[in-house]
């Protein structure tokens, strides 16, 4: 009977033990997503000083828009975690958005390589930012759900298993997702 109750803990224990390693797995993946989606957030920051350069040339009087640019990009740099950074990222779109604007304005601009090449660049980031946000999302959902689910549910907290946030779209970005480009000629 000894032997039984002992080969029964010993189960218990490597279950727990199986369970616990799975969680860490989630969790370093949705850790790992994240760091992916930094990286792109990088490149696309210093993409932006290049452009409000390229933009300073030919615009050197919208002072206010350059400067918009600039501090949103600076707030989207420093700030950390994916809801801080969701928020960021969405103000940095805006003023984005505000710059390319801008070219509308001034044909020379539009013309120029550099700044066409500039903006390739950052539609290019875009795509990979959407994706590697569509993976982080993707693993934060499935960590999530393992550790509110029996029977993690029972120990994940006490472990220090937190549930993570997803890197959101704003209200926004979420109705500009939703609308279809405008095609002008």
């Amino acid at each position: 009977m000894e032997w039984i109750a002992l080969g029964v803990l010993i189960l218990l224990l490597l279950w727990l033990v199986v369970i616990y390693n799975r969680l860490v797995a989630l969790r370093q993946s949705t850790g790992q997503a994240w760091a992916d989606i930094e990286v792109q957030l990088k490149q696309r920051h210093d993409l932006v000083p290049n452009l409000v350069e390229t933009v300073k040339g030919y615009a050197a009087h919208e002072r206010e828009t350059l400067d918009a640019v600039i501090q949103a990009r600076n707030a989207a740099a420093a700030a950390k975690g994916p809801e801080a950074a969701a928020a960021a990222e969405a103000g940095l779109s805006g003023a984005l958005g505000r710059l390319f604007a801008l070219s509308e304005a001034y044909p020379d601009l539009k013309a120029n390589q550099n700044f066409l090449s500039l903006q390739d660049q950052l539609s290019a980031l875009e795509a990979k930012i959407a994706a590697a946000r569509r993976f982080f999302n993707s693993a934060v959902s499935e960590y999530n759900a393992a550790i509110q689910s029996v029977p993690a549910v029972f120990f994940a907290g006490a472990l220090g298993f937190q549930p993570r946030g997803f890197f959101e779209l704003e209200e926004a970005e979420r109705a500009a997702a939703q609308t279809p480009p405008q095609v002008k000629f």
